[in-house]
């Protein structure tokens, strides 16, 4: 049956005109994207307190940082792909250095750009904002993480980088019974005793599907979501690893550097076992639409079931050699 999705990206919009309401010192940037990235919402309820620097990703992010100098909590927009690889001097020096108190929320990260092609899809934001000092690195999975995100950076000080994505993606969670802080938390969402399987954004959904379709093939998988990868909370992570000794990470991002190696910088110290990561292996992407593409690098129900299935037959021919 299919789900009602929702844009992510209004939903970003509408949160922080209810931020704004309550918190005068909210103030919001893009960098002449606000249409895509939905900041337009805010700028439209508060004109004084919206800023399009245009297309000057690097004075955004200065800018951002001499306003949260005055007091100020800036939200920092634009696509993922300027945000991180642009501006990332400027994040790193400015805004983690002096430990600022800016929330970069950059849309369109990932293959799922679709037809905008390689130089628009972000594939390595995630391994280049989690490596710099200070910083909390979410990639919410549907609304309500992202309504939670948002809220959560808001009223925690420091550099954050929320990823939000280009797509409208199906409701995962009841948001009134996602309490805050379980956007730092890494979740069990499905009990299994097999294999584990860790993502988060908008492969969540898909990995769900996938251990539905796992389980009639007689594969029971644990799904564990991982809105926060930096700080990463690994305690269920840790205690499912001991339990199926198996690992898969699924992520719409390069697998160096991202939740795959995160995952695999954790385990290796705390409980070794054997890992697998599914993404995009090492190269660019391609034009496309955002299923086509989803498809294409195996990201999808379908296709995560196809290479699943393979690693445990794999794993079981290993074990009988």
């Amino acid at each position: 049956m299919a789900r009602e999705c929702k844009s992510v990206r209004s939903i970003y919009g509408k949160t922080l005109v209810e931020l704004g309401k309550a918190n005068n010192n909210i103030v919001v940037l893009d960098a002449d994207l606000s249409c895509s990235t939905q900041t337009q919402i805010f700028a439209k309820e508060f004109p004084q307190r919206f800023f399009n620097v245009g297309i000057a990703e690097q004075d955004l992010m200065t800018t951002a940082a001499g306003l949260a100098c005055t007091g100020k909590t800036p939200f920092v927009s634009t696509f993922a792909m300027f945000a991180s690889g642009r501006a990332w001097e400027q994040i790193r020096n400015t805004i983690c250095y002096s430990n600022l108190n800016v929330k970069i929320a950059a849309t369109h990260g990932g293959i799922t750009v679709g037809e905008d092609g390689a130089s628009h899809q972000s594939l390595e934001d995630i391994s280049l904002m989690r490596s710099i000092p200070n910083m909390t690195v979410i990639i919410p999975a549907d609304a309500t993480e992202t309504k939670r995100a948002v809220e959560y950076a808001a009223e925690h000080y420091g550099p954050f980088y929320i990823r939000i994505a280009r797509t409208s993606l199906p409701d995962i969670f009841d948001e009134t019974q996602y309490p805050q802080e379980n956007i730092i938390k890494s979740q069990i969402l499905r009990e299994g005793k097999d294999v584990t399987l860790i993502t988060n954004g908008e492969t969540l959904v898909e990995t769900l599907d996938c251990a539905k379709i796992l389980e009639d093939s007689g594969i029971s998988a644990q799904v564990i979501n991982v809105p926060c990868i930096k700080p990463l909370d690994k305690t269920n992570i840790i205690l499912s690893a001991k339990k199926t000794n198996r690992v898969i990470t699924i992520e719409n991002h390069s697998i160096i550097g991202g939740l795959g190696s995160s995952i695999c910088e954790i385990l290796s110290e705390e409980y070794p076992v054997k890992i697998s990561r599914i993404g995009i292996n090492d190269q660019f992407g391609q034009s496309g639409k955002a299923k086509e593409l989803m498809n294409f690098y195996g990201l999808n129900s379908e296709k995560l079931t196809q290479k699943i299935l393979g690693l445990i037959k794999d794993d079981s021919t290993q074990k009988r050699l």
